[in-house]
């Protein structure tokens, strides 16, 4: 793996499309390519070599609204001589912090080192600190449980069709933005699991009330995916033993029902579900440790599930 800068791609991507598109939009207004030259800081034939169309360019960057609105407020302001090189630096500073904080120096940057493939740029805009650390680690958690979902083909037949989300919760998280999963969740399409996006904290709302409600009894709880429910995959779980609950899906307040329930328990189930009510689809969840062990669960009673009849009705 190549170790890559952000400021790397700054120097070698976002100024040279800097350049050309200011050499542009100077050009359109009759400076000559020296005036061009003397305001950017380069020579007269390379300035030649780009309004000539031969300078390198990032797409995404040239592409931009806010950089195009950028580089032609500075081509007005040096027409207008209302504008000193410092000010114009400013505003390249500026961008560049915009483009650094998950925007498309962020993007270029994510290609160069794939190992930074949905952190959103964290690493460059925060830092390295105790919390962005853990948000990173359950990230990753749920990046690799979404993985183990897509390399199951059996969990397709399974998926219902509001689709499934997989989520893992940062430690003491009490609301859906301490939840990382799969913005517009994932989708079964000819027989293959669809991934929309990458996971990111308050994307889920059903999975993540439910992870949160068995948090609140058991905050080793922290890991959840959602299913169908199908009389296969409760005979799956019965056959193995696992301990379910049954609720009802139309309670005003789900998250109190669901506490109040987990109180009585006074054990999360790994498996709870209910058969749906008017214009709700009958849905089971799976808990767990993270998000990984729920993809592992999964996997083992959906296999399971192919050896029973009725995988395609709801309980």
């Amino acid at each position: 793996m190549s170790l890559r800068l952000p400021s790397e791609i700054v120097v070698e991507r976002f100024l040279p499309t800097a350049r050309s598109m200011l050499a542009d939009e100077l050009a359109e207004r009759d400076f000559t390519q020296q005036e061009i030259a003397d305001r950017l800081g380069v020579t007269q034939a390379a300035v030649s070599k780009s309004l000539g169309g031969d300078g390198a360019v990032e797409e995404r960057f040239r592409e931009n609204e806010r950089m195009q609105a950028t580089m032609a407020r500075i081509a007005d302001g040096f027409a207008a001589d209302t504008m000193s090189g410092y000010e114009a630096l400013a505003e390249l500073l500026e961008l560049i912090r915009a483009f650094e904080d998950r925007g498309p120096i962020c993007a270029v940057h994510e290609e160069e080192m794939p190992a930074l493939d949905g952190l959103g740029c964290d690493l460059c805009v925060r830092g390295s600190d105790d919390g962005v650390l853990a948000e990173r680690d359950v990230l990753r958690t749920v990046r690799t449980a979404v993985r183990r979902v897509t390399n199951t083909p059996e969990i397709a037949a399974h998926v219902p069709k509001v689709g499934t989300n997989v989520a893992t919760a940062l430690p003491e998280a009490t609301d859906a933005t301490a939840v990382a999963a799969v913005p517009g969740r994932v989708h079964a399409v000819g027989g293959r699991v669809l991934v929309p996006a990458q996971p990111e904290f308050g994307a889920s709302q059903h999975v993540a009330e439910t992870l949160l409600a068995a948090m609140a009894i058991d905050p080793s709880v922290r890991g959840a995916l959602n299913l169908a429910t199908s009389d296969a995959l409760l005979a799956a779980a019965a056959d193995r033993g696992i301990d379910t609950l049954r609720f009802d899906a139309d309670y005003e307040n789900r998250a109190e029902h669901l506490r109040k329930r987990f109180r009585e328990r006074e054990e999360i189930p790994r498996l709870i579900y209910h058969e749906g009510a008017f214009g709700i689809e009958p849905v089971t969840y799976l808990l767990g440790a993270d998000a990984i062990e729920a993809a592992a669960l999964a996997g083992d009673l959906v296999a399971a599930a192919d050896g029973f009849d009725g995988t395609d009705g709801a309980s």
